[in-house]
């Protein structure tokens, strides 16, 4: 079966492009109960950026706290009931922040019209409903959830996206210059995610002519930042990452990720590792799957000092690693694309806590 996937409606791109949201906003604010929904990363409270965002006076405005947890369930479902208990059905929702923000809008346009918690939806095509209107600006470089069909959350018995095609943002607002204040660690780890989406969507059974089209670029792009005499944070490579990030993200919509984002995956349930961190705890240690990209990757973390934690298992119980190894284990899809149709043969959960003790 061929995938039919959908992509982002309209992208707006470009330094300043941010100062359009309002006028990309006006039209929509018709829909519904007329009123706006704004989900910015709490990093950004009393900072400049927010006194530029358009909120209206029958507006909200939540400010989430995403340092140091990925999005919740919980989380969505919370926003969820507070928003239609106080206003009633938003015209829209707009995202401002990194992936977790970028998740957690997603999750909650789906949300408002579909009933019960978002637990319940944590899979592909479970969604019975389609959301609202969508708005992403995303503020990190690398994840590619601005592109992304998933809206990846930790629910109680297991990390994994709401995925469907009303999950994809309506609009994206793609501006380097709000990406200029990422954190030297942060704008690593989330860059790395971006390389590693490219190396997962090239190293598995799923991969094609059309993800290699956009993947091939996004590589260019990282080795451009990552490696070289003009490596770096500045703000040529703040374009390019934003763009490698929108095209890597569009090259494993077509193909999959692997390995490295199930322990991944299970390494975020457990500790709640921020989903970059955790994919480069992760891929420094998968060299029979990845190969040369390792190497690679170790390259780039000395080239920019990046303090990456070793020996992290030495403080992890049997109990931790064992779960860690059931979350890592029940996401087929990622083993298909990484071994084949038949990695149930090959794949034991020995193998996975085995390889998280080594981290």
């Amino acid at each position: 079966m061929h995938r039919n996937f959908k992509n982002i409606d309209k992208v707006c791109y470009g330094r300043g492009a941010f100062d359009q949201l309002n006028d990309i906003l006006e039209p929509k604010r018709l829909e519904n109960d007329h009123f706006m929904v704004f989900i910015v990363d709490y990093y950004f409270k009393g900072k400049e950026l927010e006194k530029l965002i358009p909120v209206h006076e029958e507006d909200m405005i939540f400010f989430e706290d995403v340092d140091g947890h990925e999005p919740t369930t919980e989380q969505v479902d919370r926003l969820r009931d507070t928003i239609l208990a106080e206003k009633g059905k938003p015209s829209g929702i707009i995202g401002i922040g990194g992936g977790s923000i970028m998740d957690i809008a997603k999750a909650l346009s789906l949300m408002v019209n579909n009933e019960g918690s978002s637990s319940l939806y944590q899979g592909l095509n479970l969604v019975k409903n389609p959301g609202i209107y969508h708005l992403g600006v995303p503020t990190t470089s690398g994840t590619g959830a601005e592109c992304s069909m998933t809206a990846v959350l930790t629910g109680p018995v297991k990390k994994l996206g709401l995925k469907c095609d009303w999950t994809v943002f309506n609009q994206v607002i793609l501006d380097p210059e709000l990406t200029a204040s990422v954190p030297r660690n942060q704008w690593f780890y989330t860059g790395m995610d971006c390389y590693i989406h490219c190396i997962e969507s090239e190293s598995g059974i799923f991969y094609n002519e059309f993800s290699r089209a956009y993947g091939d670029q996004a590589l260019k792009l990282c080795r451009d930042i990552f490696t070289g005499d003009n490596s770096g944070q500045n703000p040529e490579n703040d374009e390019k990452l934003m763009i490698a990030s929108l095209f890597g993200g569009l090259s494993l919509t077509y193909s999959e990720v692997g390995a490295c984002h199930a322990f991944s995956y299970g390494l975020s349930y457990v500790f709640g590792m921020r989903h970059g961190f955790a994919n480069c705890i992760a891929f420094n240690h998968l060299e029979e799957f990845y190969g040369d990209a390792v190497q690679e990757f170790k390259d780039m973390v000395a080239h920019h000092n990046i303090d990456l934690p070793q020996n992290l298992s030495a403080n992890w119980s049997d109990e931790e690693i064992a779960k860690m190894a059931d979350v890592a284990y029940n996401l087929p899809h990622m083993w298909t694309h990484a071994m084949g149709y038949n990695w149930e043969k090959k794949l034991t959960k020995q193998y996975l806590m085995d390889m998280y003790r080594k981290m």
